[in-house]
């Protein structure tokens, strides 16, 4: 039966429906997903060994003569049919080898004594004697197929072998012309081969510096065409004209109780320079826990109701929208301008009449969770967009609120330090400010990492600090006993200590299945005071103000990132007493303590972001995994840097030329624009 689509694996020799189910769980239906399934890793079987080198459990090659007439023997078995057993004694000039095929007849018929092949398996034996089972070989004459060669390793399924995956690729190779992604101008600059020459290497290598030279290439195509793809964002962002604004933030600094830093101020400048651009801004402020981005955000909020433009303020949580509330109505009544919380769970009656005075431009600045996305939210005129804590939304849902108003500015805030070097991936599509101080009187938390022997030390320093008046969080890495193997469970965790362990003190547990209502009882209450212990999952990493709270208690700690430790450990030491935050972990891995430790020894989240980067990979990066984050198959932000810069310098020359793209790098950069949710 014909297959319609040209380009479908059916298309290739050996791959029926069954097949392709298979090849369709590796994320392969077509052929040039087929050809972009690239080999996990690779054996290199170019070195040829004499026998007396050959090591016990390393494969290896090596050319030997065959010695003798090889011999099978049949062991009958009961349940099956005889278990065929050969063996054949083969050498060199440095001594011989005992070879063993099971069941291997047909093949083995070939070993002729005197002639001379190239066999490669792995060494096997002890003080009895060594051989090697079921090797590969083939005559010393002919081109090398199994031995002499690089071998690719692909990633597998079940069901599907390495041999039918590079059977697939071969046939692939054979008929597909691949079009051309990087513009020849390019491919000469950076001296890269081009699209099937690279394609070929890359699954069938001829040599080491073939090989390398076809993975710099496709690691290349990688950051060129997402590159390519974030200056196109920016060219169209750029592009876009608006009425530029007036920035006087004096009456805004005047009603500080306190000075900003000048980190803060600095920031604000850059932001303000944006504003008066006649271009629609789109920044990025990222900084340190307790750097003081939320009045960096006040001060553009300031400076756009000043301007009568209306703001959104969204926060990814209730309880962060009740915070930043709580803390900004007042502050802006102060200047005259009112300020409006819209969550998901208000009352029907106080969203209405919030929407309502929205629509009508009585309201200046209104804070909330994803209520603002609806439709019925709708804005008189929206002037600025800020969302905080950036990775818990999706590019869509910025998108969204955007798209609420006639090309409205965009301050996007995090609070998790991003290693340049990921920033120019993540955010390659805004302009980026760091605050990279501290307000004068931030506690230092002291850090410790300890195991299960300092438990009853660690129950005792937590009921001091309870009768200090002091209040401590405990996180849990899984919320329900048996949700992840050896994991302590918030659940069972929080009912051992209330009931077992401080009966006496005021246990609560707060976790993500809650409902929103009942997680904003909790933490209230929490924050108010009415609970010594609050048993948590990471609900709590994000923009929770407790600063009664003196210490953080992490079970488990090896289980989480870096940087989200570093998260973790920002909930305190938020007021004017000395907190301390200790890492619980039994994980005794050399590498995982050493992580571990660094955290310990730092508060810098940039240097304890470096470190993660470098340890988990960007997938991980925020414990789970980055929403909207590009997904590399070959390049690393570890260790290929360097072309990652030439992409982006490439890719930056290309679209500035405003000339026709090869049609491959425009589907390429579309599918990418869509995937990403970011055509809007």
């Amino acid at each position: 039966m014909a297959v319609k689509d040209p380009n479908s694996i059916l298309n290739l020799p050996g791959i029926g429906p069954k097949k392709a189910e298979l090849f369709a769980k590796l994320e392969v239906s077509t052929i040039e997903d087929l050809l972009r399934l690239y080999p996990r890793d690779y054996e290199d079987r170019t070195r040829l060994l004499p026998i007396a080198s050959l090591e016990v459990g390393v494969p290896s090659c090596f050319i030997a003569s065959v010695l003798n007439t090889p011999m099978t023997h049949r062991i009958p078995k009961a349940d099956r049919r005889a278990l065929e057993v050969t063996k054949v004694t083969v050498g060199d000039h440095t001594g011989k080898l005992n070879l063993t095929f099971f069941n291997a007849g047909y093949s083995v018929e070939k070993l002729h004594r005197g002639e001379t092949f190239v066999f490669y398996g792995t060494l096997s034996g002890d003080y009895i004697g060594y051989g090697m089972t079921n090797p590969l070989f083939e005559p010393l004459g002919n081109k090398g197929r199994v031995t002499r060669c690089i071998v690719p390793v692909y990633p597998l399924t079940a069901g599907l072998t390495n041999g039918q995956v590079t059977a697939a690729v071969k046939h692939a190779l054979d008929i597909y012309i691949p079009r051309e992604t990087i513009p020849e101008e390019i491919l000469q600059k950076y001296r890269l081969p081009d699209i099937r020459t690279a394609l070929w290497q890359i699954h069938q290598p001829a040599d080491a510096q073939s090989l390398s030279a076809s993975s710099r290439r496709m690691i290349f195509e990688e950051f060129f065409c997402f590159s390519a793809a974030l200056s196109i964002l920016r060219s169209k962002r750029t592009a876009k004209a608006v009425s530029p604004y007036v920035t006087d933030p004096t009456a805004f600094y005047s009603s500080l109780p306190f000075t900003l830093t000048g980190a803060q101020q600095r920031v604000i400048g850059e932001i303000l320079a944006d504003l008066r651009s006649g271009k629609t801004m789109s920044r990025l402020v990222q900084g340190d826990v307790g750097c003081g981005k939320t009045m960096v955000a006040a001060a553009a909020a300031f400076v756009a109701v000043k301007n009568r433009k209306q703001v959104a303020f969204m926060a990814p949580t209730e309880i962060l929208a009740k915070q930043h509330f709580a803390r900004l109505e007042p502050l802006f009544a102060s200047l005259g301008y009112k300020t409006a919380l819209l969550t998901g769970s208000m009352k029907l009656s106080e969203k209405k009449k919030c929407r309502e005075a929205l629509a009508a431009g009585d309201i200046h600045m209104v804070i909330g969770t994803h209520a603002l996305l609806t439709e019925a939210t709708v804005f008189a005129d929206l002037g600025l967009v800020i969302a905080d804590e950036q990775h818990r939304f999706g590019v869509a849902q910025r998108a969204a609120l955007l798209s609420k108003g006639e090309s409205p500015h965009l301050l996007i805030m995090s609070a998790t330090p991003i290693p340049r070097t990921l920033a120019l991936i993540l955010y390659g599509d805004l302009d980026v400010s760091v605050v990279d101080e501290l307000p004068p009187g931030r506690q230092q938390v002291d850090s410790f990492l300890v195991d299960e022997r300092y438990r009853k030390r660690l129950n005792a320093f937590i009921r001091k600090q309870a009768v200090e008046g002091h209040q401590t969080f405990i996180v849990c890495p899984a919320i329900e006993e048996g949700e992840t193997d050896s994991l302590k469970a918030a659940e069972l965790w929080a009912q051992t200590l209330q009931s077992a362990v401080f009966p006496d003190l005021r246990v609560a547990l707060l976790h993500g299945k809650m409902k929103g209502a009942e997680k904003d009882t909790i933490m209230e209450a929490f924050a108010s005071g009415s609970y010594d212990i609050l048993v948590s999952t990471t609900v709590i990493e994000v923009g929770v103000d407790v600063p009664n709270a003196t210490v953080m208690v992490v079970e488990n700690a090896d289980r989480f990132g870096l940087s989200q430790l570093h998260q973790l450990r920002g909930r305190i030491g938020r007021g004017s007493a000395k907190s301390y935050c200790i890492l619980v972990s039994d994980n005794q891995n050399q590498e995982t303590r050493q992580r571990l430790k660094a955290l310990c020894k730092t508060t810098d989240g940039f240097l304890i972001a470096k470190e993660d980067l470098k340890l988990r990979g960007p997938g991980d990066f925020f414990g789970s995994r980055q929403h909207g984050l590009p997904l590399f198959r070959l390049g690393s932000l570890n260790t290929d840097l360097e072309i990652l810069r030439q992409a982006q310098e490439a890719a930056a020359y290309i679209i500035a030329r405003e000339q026709a793209l090869p049609p491959a790098l425009e589907e390429r950069i579309r599918r990418f624009l869509e995937q990403e949710d970011t055509l809007n």
